[in-house]
């Protein structure tokens, strides 16, 4: 696997001509290997950016380029061969197997209707189930899984497509608190350029190299987690009150928040 370069310019979109637009204007440019967290409030256009840049939506101004070349210029297949995508939406009534599932993410790099997986892509197979530890569900089918193993099989799936850019909207939903922390050890572990979907501030500030603060479609800011994750602009696009605290032991810094009422904390 190897990681790509995005650059994101003028990105925007609406759900029809002449409607309100769901994302303003978006720019950005992410090196190779950087993880990047999307931040911001409920329908700040998280998940409206990252259907653009999984091709889903097409933009009505702005281009996704990767390694140089626009996604709609390219076939589906060699978009898929480059770009995975973990979404919220989990189906659950498949009448697959984990094995079946994650086998799936082959299917852009195959040739013809090969029905079975051949000798290296059983070993990527393979090598997906047991990064995420799903070699005890592996004959288990889908609708018999909690959500959280779902998920895991999400990305296993999306690990075993071997792309250069990984999307994940809201990848540690429905997970316990150890499988959040696999899953964000796997997200800093892969050598693929990232775009993942955060709600949680202090966990996008640990584990991202870059954060993109949304706010009703428009670009409150990008770059490094503490110039981006400041008191003024986390109160501005959540409108709340914020306090950047210092833990004593670890030394690391935490965002506190408080609901601001008719002038009052509460």
């Amino acid at each position: 696997m190897t990681a790509a370069h995005l650059c994101v310019q003028d990105l925007s979109w609406s759900p029809r001509r002449g409607s309100t637009p769901l994302l303003h204007p978006t720019s950005f440019d992410l090196d190779p290997g950087r993880v990047l967290g999307i931040v911001g409030p409920n329908g700040a256009g998280k998940t409206t950016l990252l259907r653009l840049l999984y091709r889903f939506h097409r933009p009505v101004a702005g281009k996704v380029r990767i390694d140089g070349e626009d996604i709609w210029t390219l076939s589906a297949r060699a978009v898929a061969q480059r770009v995975a995508a973990v979404l919220q939406e989990q189906p659950s009534d498949f009448a697959l197997t984990v094995t079946e599932i994650v086998t799936l993410g082959r299917t852009p790099h195959r040739r013809g209707f090969a029905g079975t997986a051949g000798a290296q892509d059983q070993a990527i197979i393979d090598s997906a189930l047991e990064r995420l530890e799903l070699q005890g569900l592996a004959h288990r089918h889908l609708d018999t899984l909690s959500g959280g193993e779902r998920q895991r099989v999400m990305v296993a799936r999306a690990v075993a497509q071997q792309p250069r850019l990984l999307i994940l909207d809201e990848p540690t939903n429905h997970l316990d608190i150890r499988h959040q922390l696999e899953v964000l050890d796997l997200i800093r572990s892969l050598p693929l350029t990232i775009v993942t979907s955060l709600h949680d501030l202090n966990l996008a500030a640990s584990v991202c190299d870059d954060l993109l603060l949304l706010r009703e479609g428009h670009t409150v800011g990008f770059g490094p987690p503490r110039h981006v994750l400041s008191e003024e602009a986390v109160a501005q696009a959540f409108r709340v009150t914020t306090r950047r605290e210092q833990l004593s032991q670890s030394g690391a810094e935490h965002l506190t928040f408080h609901l601001k009422t008719k002038g009052h904390l509460r």
